[in-house]
């Protein structure tokens, strides 16, 4: 009986799988750091940078206070040495093969392993894999020596007879932000920002960057795919396809035709969509490589089912500007964004999540990755993915033209390969650009001034040679996905701007054209305008490192990048808003400037739909406290304009304009859905009194826009500047004035609060006898309002949820906008 039994466990344990899989270590402990010339080693953090070490070693101190950043600019002039420690099992060592995988140095690198010099980088964004089985013992040294930038940009500078536009950022594959923007500060980093990676592996070693999902065919009630795999081993090992955990096919060896190709079918299939017009719907994809029963690798990846396609069709206007997805068009919402912290290895996936719960939150299906940041983490797109976030997403170009040589070439062909192999398989991405406004400076930035025509053309050749040729060659060999060469297509100078390809509006702001610009010239799909204001009281608090809120000290100007920024916002506020004297409601102030405008545009583009099929302003985040275009600020605190586009961008939307006597009523549903209701359009005194109303019941067709008034009040007999337009539809409320905010005689009465405790923070009930305007809540206990910067109808309770992890909520404030116009 002892020998059946102990025959039963032997038999068990043969038929468990066996493994022979790859072994992967993360090099990131025991880092340790210090300038070339120092003999003193600090500890590091990597993956990491060199400013957030010193940072860490209280050698500098924080350039995002005061002007700190002035005195931080020595770190990017010297150079800078890495070193690491670490042990290699014995069983790892005995490997067939042994690589180590750098997925980002920044920039140049001299890279040496057991005082062996195996690799020299000069791309931040290219990731380098390393055969060193050779070199590697049970006991390693890693060190790795960063070269400032200046030096080699000095050297490639020199090469050229002429001096291109814009600085010597253009020499180095590098996040060009880095450098200085006209929002962010100067902090030019060095470092490993990405981690480094030893694998050891026998037979397989299946990258998902090299396993591409090829959809070859899709009907309802199934599609058929190809896993395309380059690291392919052998026709001889069979091929296991997982979705959602279940094997659904299995190849027992590959035909010698299909060499590479694992096919399988999902049987009716779940499409993915922008969340707004479905579920993003994901499936779970696994391939397992087996030698028998013994398991050599196995690669897994979320993967959505869908078709997106840019529909740029000539029309007798000029020529659309669109994305279809499954079939069918959608108007893009959204906004751009930029990386969110200088240093990138302080954006935790905490931040990643809650960015983009606020993008959804905001009712935003789109976002564009600006050019002039980074690749961004896996993470960033695997929550696009998960939440159904369209991505067009630039190529790391902005702003400027690049050198031509055969070497900067090739680097950059790298690059964009690395890059879209491995973003390929990403549901969210709709769109690869080349690059951000290189085309526009070119035609209309002066940078052609004084060069002969041999010069131009060489540059201009230089040009197409990446955005003409190697790039959109990457695309059309890589993914299933469209290519637009040049962000916008025409510059604001060229007529063409507003009726083909999408458009740049910097006429406001730039060049202080009233915001009025923006209801008049509407393009076919409008990828940046926007405007500044400032941050929260929390990040002002934080650049000056005081409690109370100064506008005016030298530390905070520094925080301001655009060299008019101040007085651009002082002389649009003199145009429709009051101007306060009090800094804390200045700051309030300019953030409903900064809402008033860009919504003023959101609304007037989405009533063009369809000649208008898209609205993505500048910009959605920061990249450190700061007085920006952005929406969201460095603290992660909605502005204004934030909860102001949340209503703007709503699927169905009331939006209404007053010209002279006219008033005309849009409904605007972007949905499949269609929508049936009873429509009121009403005139009241800020006191609650009817003057004048009209009402229908009303469909609205899916995915349309429809005029369903036109009003001629001429004769009603009513004071502009002591009214409201109230326009109801479902349960949705538009309120629109006939004056600028600044003529309005608002009344004055208390706003009643009371604040009551709930699970996750408090709510807060509030109600006033008149009406009140632009009603802001704000506190110093850290927190989100679910709604902000908000009108309140006389007589009339509102509950404002403030989720936060505090217990008390003791110093909430308010303020109106009715104390500023009387």
């Amino acid at each position: 009986m002892r020998y059946s039994y102990l025959f039963l466990i032997l038999f068990a344990f043969s038929c468990q799988p066996k493994y022979d899989v790859p072994v992967t270590i993360e090099l990131n402990q025991n880092w340790e750091f210090k300038k070339v010339n120092d003999t003193v080693w600090k500890s590091a953090i990597v993956p990491g940078n060199v400013f957030s070490d010193l940072l860490e070693n209280k050698l500098i101190e924080d350039p995002f206070i005061n002007d700190n950043e002035e005195k931080v600019q020595w770190v990017s002039q010297e150079d800078w040495e890495y070193k690491t420690t670490f042990s290699v099992k014995e069983e790892t060592l005995e490997k067939k093969n042994l690589e180590l995988n750098f997925e980002g140095l920044d920039a140049y690198a001299s890279v040496y392993l057991n005082d062996s010099l195996i690799l020299k980088t000069n791309n931040a964004f290219r990731e380098f894999d390393l055969i060193v089985k050779p070199l590697l013992k049970p006991e390693n040294e890693l060190r790795i020596v960063f070269e400032s930038t200046s030096k080699q940009e000095a050297i490639e500078k020199a090469k050229l007879p002429y001096e291109l536009p814009e600085g010597d950022r253009i020499f180095t594959r590098k996040a060009q932000f880095q450098y200085g923007w006209d929002w962010g500060p100067k902090l030019n980093t060095s470092g490993i920002w990405r981690p480094i990676k030893l694998v050891g592996w026998n037979d397989i070693h299946l990258r998902k960057e090299n396993t591409q999902i090829k959809l070859r065919q899709l009907t309802d009630s199934k599609a058929d795919f190809n896993i395309l795999l380059e690291d392919y081993p052998s026709t001889e090992y069979s091929y296991e396809v997982y979705v959602n955990d279940t094997l659904i096919q299995l190849h027992k060896k590959l035909p010698s035709d299909m060499i590479g190709v694992v096919s399988f079918q999902i049987k009716n299939p779940k499409l993915w969509w922008p969340h707004n017009l479905g579920e993003p719907y994901l499936y779970d994809i696994k391939v397992v490589v087996k030698d028998g029963k013994k398991i050599l690798d196995s690669v897994s990846t979320k993967y959505g089912i869908r078709d997106i396609e840019l529909v740029t069709e000539k029309d007798s206007i000029g020529e659309s500007f669109y994305f279809k997805v499954n079939g069918k068009p959608v108007y893009a919402k959204g906004a751009n964004y930029i990386p969110q912290n200088s240093f990138q290895d302080k954006v935790t996936n905490t931040h990643y999540e809650k960015l983009l719960d606020d993008v959804v939150d905001a009712n935003m299906n789109m976002l564009r990755v600006w050019g002039g940041g980074i690749y961004e983490n896996d993470m960033f797109y695997d929550l696009c993915d998960e939440k159904g976030i369209l991505v067009w997403q630039d190529f790391m170009f902005a702003c400027a033209m690049y050198p031509g040589d055969d070497d900067f070439l090739e680097n950059l062909k790298q690059e964009a390969e690395d890059n879209v192999k491995r973003l390929r398989n990403h549901a969210s991405i709709a769109l690869w650009c080349g690059n951000n406004e290189n085309s526009e400076g070119w035609h209309r930035w002066g940078w052609q001034a004084n060069r002969s025509e041999e010069e131009k053309e060489e540059i201009w050749n230089n040009y197409l040679k990446v955005f003409d040729s190697i790039l959109p060659n990457t695309i059309s060999k890589l993914p299933d996905t469209d290519y637009w060469e040049s962000s916008p297509k025409y510059g604001r100078g060229n007529p063409k701007y507003k009726i083909e390809g999408d458009a740049h509006d910097w006429w406001i702001w730039h060049d202080s054209y009233p915001f009025e610009h923006l209801e008049e010239n509407v393009p076919r799909f409008m990828s940046e305008f926007g405007f500044q204001s400032f941050p929260s009281y929390e990040a002002i608090r934080y650049i000056n490192q005081s409690d109370s809120i100064d506008i005016s000290s030298e530390g905070f100007k520094n925080h301001q990048k655009h060299i008019r920024g101040f007085e651009l916002i002082d002389d649009y506020m003199k145009r429709d808003f009051p101007v306060p004297t009090n800094a804390e409601d200045y700051v309030y102030m300019s953030q409903l400037l900064q809402a008033y405008g860009i919504t003023k545009g959101i609304e007037a583009q989405r009533r063009a739909k369809p000649y208008n099929m898209g609205t993505l302003y500048w910009q959605l985040n920061d990249c450190w406290p700061a007085v920006s275009w952005s929406s969201i600020d460095f603290m992660g605190n909605w502005k204004a304009l934030h909860y102001k586009a949340k209503q703007s961008f709503e699927d169905v939307l009331i939006s209404n304009t007053i010209k002279g006597d006219i008033i005309e009523t849009f409904l605007i549903n972007d949905s499949f859905q269609i929508e049936e209701g009873y429509l009121k359009v009403e005139i009241r005194t800020f006191n609650n009194d009817s003057i004048w109303s009209i009402g229908k019941n009303i469909k609205v067709s899916p995915f349309s826009k429809d005029k369903k008034y036109r009003i001629n009040f001429d004769g009603l007999e009513f004071n502009k500047d002591e009214v409201y337009l109230a326009t109801k539809f479902n349960g949705k409320i538009a309120i629109d004035f006939f004056v600028k905010p600044k003529d309005l005689k608002l009344y004055q009465a208390e706003i009643h609060q009371r604040i009551i405790k709930s699970d996750d923070g408090f709510t807060i009930e509030l109600q006033s006898e008149t009406f009140q305007k632009d009603v802001f809540l704000y506190s110093k206990t850290k927190g989100h309002f679910s709604d902000n910067f908000f009108d309140m109808l006389p007589n009339k309770t509102y509950a404002i949820h403030f989720k936060t992890d505090a217990k008390s909520l003791d110093d909430l404030e308010l303020k109106t906008f009715n104390t500023f116009v009387r």
